[in-house]
């Protein structure tokens, strides 16, 4: 689960990314791994994109820039599936950045767009993020302003949500391990997947009556491969 955060809308017009946020799920489960960074965009940051999440150019002095946190960041996603809210908007900025540096860029096929999922699944009702959350009761109580790790984190519970359904008991609620360089994240907690009470056994031997049913329907078969076996 992949989300950031820039100083604007357009990478082409100078606009630069200023976070990072990423939480990684395996089997659509939760691992407990990040990455975030918050980044230094060595340029101002508007204030109405401060509106939007709440960073400002002094919080961002002597944060890395991308170019030295970029490695780190394509080690950790590697070629997995990358799941982005408007994925349109984060790969235009991340493949910005990523050209900067000299790479090619990560692929489309590599990427899922969540909003596109949610546009299917709900035809003309709101996709954004907040009203998911809303949707499959999500608790959205922590998110004053944007944040791209905890809107990675959100997406995650929204992603499994759009795919059936998650388990109730993942919660965001412990201590993640962290590849970047801010301070620990909340967990998306695994312990309670991993509680299964074990189920009481069920006899399920056939009964004389349908012992009897087989036996005639067998009898009317050529050769039955049941023959000479019991019941």
């Amino acid at each position: 689960m992949l989300d950031t955060e820039t100083t604007g809308m357009e990478p082409a017009e100078g606009d630069r990314l200023i976070e990072i946020g990423c939480v990684e799920l395996d089997g659509h489960a939760p691992t407990g791994r990040v990455f975030h960074h918050y980044l230094n965009p060595e340029r101002d940051v508007p204030a109405e994109a401060t509106a939007v999440h709440g960073i400002t150019a002094e919080f961002l002095k002597g944060k890395p820039v991308f170019s030295q946190v970029f490695a780190d960041f394509l080690e950790f996603v590697g070629d997995a599936p990358l799941i982005i809210h408007n994925a349109d908007f984060d790969m235009k900025f991340i493949n910005a950045e990523l050209k900067t540096v000299g790479h090619g860029g990560i692929p489309a096929k590599q990427v899922v767009d969540t909003l596109a999922m949610a546009r299917r699944k709900f035809p003309g009702s709101p996709a954004s993020l907040d009203a998911l959350c809303r949707r499959y009761d999500i608790d959205l109580s922590g998110r004053e302003l944007h944040g791209a790790l905890l809107d990675a984190q959100l997406l995650a519970e929204v992603y499994i949500e759009l795919l059936g359904g998650r388990q109730r008991g993942l919660g965001l609620d412990a201590q993640e391990t962290s590849s970047g360089g801010s301070a620990a994240a909340p967990l998306v907690s695994l312990q309670a997947a991993k509680e299964k009470k074990a189920r009481a056994p069920r006899p399920h031997a056939a009964g004389a009556d349908e012992r009897a049913a087989h036996a005639e329907m067998v009898g009317k078969l050529t050769d039955p491969i049941w023959a000479d076996r019991d019941g």
